[in-house]
């Protein structure tokens, strides 16, 4: 339960910034905002690596915090881009397309994950915390690079 109560910061600043962040995907280009946003998620992953070994509950918390405030102001406007981009009788089939990504990444993420700490032994967390960082630093260089509003 505690763990639980550990990561909850994430997907709750995600809520939190989500209705900020579809507000200015009306005023900024989406390719801006997803990319500040998974540049704080990125700082956010980084920061987790340098976690003591036995650290205080909110060092967890306010980092957890920071990844979910870089999330929000990806998801969002990364998610109106993907539904609005296309003609509006071909929503559902984005709807859809939209849904098997997020399952697809899922799954692979996870098939990752659970690669990384086999092959990691002692030091899998800090390489699958590195490896997010990295993964969400090249979809900040290429979404910064997508014309999309």
């Amino acid at each position: 339960m505690e763990a639980g109560f550990l990561v909850t910061p994430w997907p709750f600043m995600t809520a939190v910034m989500a209705p900020t962040a579809g507000r200015l995907t009306i005023r900024y280009p989406v390719s801006v905002l997803c990319s500040i946003g998974l540049a704080l998620l990125a700082a956010g992953l980084l920061l987790m690596i340098f976690l003591p070994t036995t650290p205080a509950k909110w060092d967890v918390v306010w980092r957890l915090a920071l990844c979910g405030i870089g999330f929000g102001p990806f998801q969002t406007p990364n998610n109106t881009a993907m539904m609005t981009v296309g003609p509006i009788g071909r929503s559902g089939a984005a709807g859809g397309m939209n849904a098997a990504a997020r399952y697809v990444g899922w799954s692979l993420g996870s098939a990752l994950v659970s690669l990384i700490f086999g092959l990691g032994g002692d030091h899998g967390a800090d390489f699958c915390l590195v490896a997010g960082m990295a993964f969400a630093l090249v979809e900040a260089a290429t979404s910064s690079a997508r014309r999309l509003r």
